[in-house]
């Protein structure tokens, strides 16, 4: 399982996040450069359609694909309650044909994106990610270099950790404790909940870059 924020930034914003974030973490930024694939299951795979991305971070010196699976969020009262998305999740490392064996499955290719940004990992309660990229569509077959971005002067903010049915409730306080160091910048909140652009954002990316580095936690 996992617990997933996110929420959107201007792109001239992005600069100061990062010094907020390499201050709140103290460690060094992961570059990233992802090629993700959405792969749909067909209709003789069963009623119940499945949606399966492929993952690989172009920034790394050898490509390594990743499959990774999001089931349904956790519904209920105390899900509800809480400001933090808690969904299943299985990720796992594949081999470099990976698309070819989902094909022989059934699976047909939906849409490609490229991710460009940034992450950064470090320990609260939970190991958390945030990371920042922005979204460029794919217009041909694999074309990467052709990618356009799909938001432009926009960048998404997401916030995630792991975590299991018994320590859910920790983890997503941990995530809304660090969240909270976000908030000058950013809105954070749950996956397809729209939350807009801070209007403190500006006044606080120049405090955060004349002073250059983000308040310890």
């Amino acid at each position: 399982m996992e617990c997933v924020v996110q929420g959107i930034i201007e792109t001239q914003h992005v600069e100061a996040l990062e010094v907020l974030l390499q201050g709140l973490s103290g460690v060094p930024k992961e570059r990233l450069r992802v090629h993700e694939l959405c792969v749909k299951s067909g209709p003789n795979l069963g009623v119940v359609p499945s949606e399966v991305r492929l993952l690989c971070n172009l920034e790394q010196p050898t490509s390594t694909w990743t499959v990774r699976h999001v089931g349904a969020p956790m519904k209920g009262t105390g899900a509800e309650q809480i400001a933090v998305l808690v969904r299943p999740m299985v990720e796992s490392k594949v081999s470099n044909n990976v698309l070819r064996f989902f094909y022989a499955l059934g699976y047909k290719l939906d849409h490609e994106v490229l991710k460009v940004g940034f992450a950064f990992h470090f320990q609260r309660v939970a190991k958390i990610t945030v990371t920042v990229t922005s979204l460029n569509k794919i217009p041909k077959l694999h074309a990467i270099d052709e990618a356009v971005p799909v938001t432009p002067g926009l960048q998404l903010v997401e916030v995630t950790a792991p975590t299991a049915a018994d320590n859910y409730v920790e983890v997503v306080a941990a995530i809304s404790s660090f969240c909270e160091h976000l908030a000058p910048l950013l809105h954070l909140s749950k996956p397809g909940v729209a939350t807009g652009l801070v209007p403190t954002a500006a006044a606080a990316a120049d405090s955060l870059m004349s002073n250059g580095s983000g308040k310890a936690m």
